[in-house]
């Protein structure tokens, strides 16, 4: 079960297969004092192990991996970890994935073309029990 959300400080894992982009993603997410990155992972599989190992409160999760994509693996890591808060993250159109996105149990969606400014607000959305789906 995924840590508590009372916990002072929320944990978070980002699951992408491009090195550039967690990293990205790290140093957006690493300018808030609000929360603390915990892991990183490159594809769906990698994701659930750390989700499980980790306990984060909140991961950010790409649609389009290699071995398992973002969905079957938010989907994998809501039903082991109902409290988790998934972001999902990606360049296609939201639009296009939504039903499946909600399948899932991703609580958001933010396109990587937005995510300098939209990553920041919608995890905090996420954590806080809101939705945020651009």
């Amino acid at each position: 079960m995924c840590s508590s959300l009372e916990a002072a400080i929320p944990r978070i894992l980002i699951g992408d297969d491009h090195d550039i982009v967690r990293h990205g993603v790290r140093d957006i997410l690493e300018t808030q004092d609000e929360w603390e990155v915990v892991g990183e992972g490159s594809d769906g599989f990698e994701a659930i192990q750390l989700n499980e190992r980790l306990k984060p409160d909140a991961v950010v999760m790409d649609i389009n991996m290699p071995r398992m994509n973002g969905l079957e693996a938010t989907h994998e890591i809501m039903k082991l970890n109902p409290n988790c808060k998934v972001l999902i993250l990606t360049v296609y159109d939201g639009s296009r994935f939504w039903p499946s996105i909600q399948n899932a149990g991703a609580k958001g969606l933010v396109s990587k073309s937005r995510a300098i400014d939209e990553l920041t607000p919608a995890l905090k959305a996420i954590i806080s029990g809101e939705t945020y789906f651009h």
